[in-house]
């Protein structure tokens, strides 16, 4: 029996958390061929996530101490545990694939990705303006609006990239929708904008508007 494709991506997610655990660990990167520039975009919420899995782990401790003190049945302390102990390992997961899966850009696309949960591919020769942009009160994740898709990293935004034509993303639970605009974070949006500004042949790109307007209106 087929599982429902949510279902399938769900489960995808903790696989590919599971990878980045392993890269993580090992300093390593995903889908940066050699010749690439990554563009990161965790730095933001990394510090926040770990703080929080940190008090997490404590929590994990004092509950299984309470519960020990109390004399609880094994039966019960057990299962209590193993719901902590991978709910902690599903926050490294997370903060592991959004460190081991940056945006990149190549000669040949842009890559824009967050963690496990979304990857989406822009062809270069569709992207017509870049522009560094300032926006601190954004809400979720992944969402789409009309034809423009948003990424956001604690709550903020700082590029815009606009295309000739519309593409097709899939969202994280694997629905589909047209986007000619891509709103997204990047730790240091210059070195994005200056990569992409530039020729994949190594001269500088033709394409107008990808000038820096901080302070401007997504």
């Amino acid at each position: 029996m087929r599982l429902p494709e949510q279902l399938r991506r769900i489960v995808g997610f903790d696989a590919k958390g599971m990878r980045s655990l392993g890269l993580w660990v090992l300093r390593r990167r995903d889908g940066v061929p050699p010749g690439a520039i990554e563009v990161t975009y965790s730095r933001a919420q990394s510090t926040t996530m770990m703080i929080m899995l940190g008090m997490m782990a404590v929590e994990t401790v004092a509950v299984e101490l309470l519960l020990r003190a109390m004399d609880v049945s094994a039966w019960v302390r057990l299962p209590v545990l193993v719901l902590d102990v991978y709910g902690l390992l599903i926050g490294f997961a997370v903060v592991a694939a959004c460190v081991t899966r940056p945006h990149v850009v190549t000669a040949g696309e842009l890559r824009i990705r967050y963690g496990a949960f979304l990857d989406v591919r822009i062809p270069r020769e569709l992207i017509t303006a870049v522009r560094v942009v300032r926006g601190y009160n954004e809400s979720g994740l992944v969402g789409v609006v009309d034809d423009r898709l948003t990424v956001v990293v604690s709550s903020q935004v700082n590029m815009v990239v606009e295309l000739s034509e519309p593409i097709t993303i899939v969202r994280p639970l694997g629905r589909r929708a047209e986007v000619r605009k891509v709103r997204f974070f990047a730790d240091a949006p210059a070195v994005a904008q200056s990569a992409l500004a530039m020729d994949p042949s190594g001269g500088p790109r033709r394409t107008t508007g990808a000038a820096s307007e901080a302070g401007a209106r997504p």
